[in-house]
């Protein structure tokens, strides 16, 4: 069986579609447990208003295809984050992990639409690439500023959980 760019191009948009829910829902689940590192708390923020932005975008893209989005792999997605967001409760060191897994997440975002650039050239579609150059723009600001911050992240954790009287979880 044979598949085209444009039909590639569409599952692979309702992936990025799954994948920015599961965005979503681990950031807030991380924002929402963070009370002792603010500037973190602030920039995970910021990207849950960006991240919302970019599956208003990918509908748009999914749409316009002819497309919908994927009940079944929008679910799939917030499984995984809420999972994750479980796992991460049970850490003592959850701040630091949570910085990390973030790192590593915004990096494969990049990869996704480092490929569906590539995807929509292939199949004639500017309109989508454009959008997803302009979410990999938000995703490679995030990974940046989240490995710019890890060491910073990390210090405070360090500096917290060596005070009895201080809680350096979140």
């Amino acid at each position: 069986m044979t598949t085209t760019p444009q039909e590639n191009l569409l599952d692979w948009l309702r992936d990025a579609h799954a994948m920015e829910q599961q965005a979503e829902s681990m950031l807030k689940a991380q924002a929402e447990r963070l009370e002792h590192y603010p500037l973190l708390k602030t920039r995970i923020v910021k990207h849950i208003e960006e991240t919302r932005g970019q599956q208003r975008q990918l509908v748009g893209c999914i749409e316009r295809l002819g497309g919908s989005t994927s009940t079944l792999k929008d679910l799939a997605g917030k499984l995984m984050a809420f999972a994750q967001g479980v796992g991460g409760m049970t850490m003592s060191d959850e701040v630091v992990k949570g910085a990390m897994a973030g790192y590593v997440f915004e990096n494969l975002e990049i990869a996704s639409y480092t490929v569906l650039i590539e995807a929509a050239e292939a199949a004639g579609d500017v309109a989508t690439a454009e959008v997803c150059r302009s979410i990999i723009k938000e995703e490679i600001a995030m990974a940046d500023w989240l490995r710019e911050h890890l060491p910073e992240v990390t210090r405070a954790f360090l500096e917290r959980s060596a005070d009895p009287d201080a809680e350096a979880k979140r």
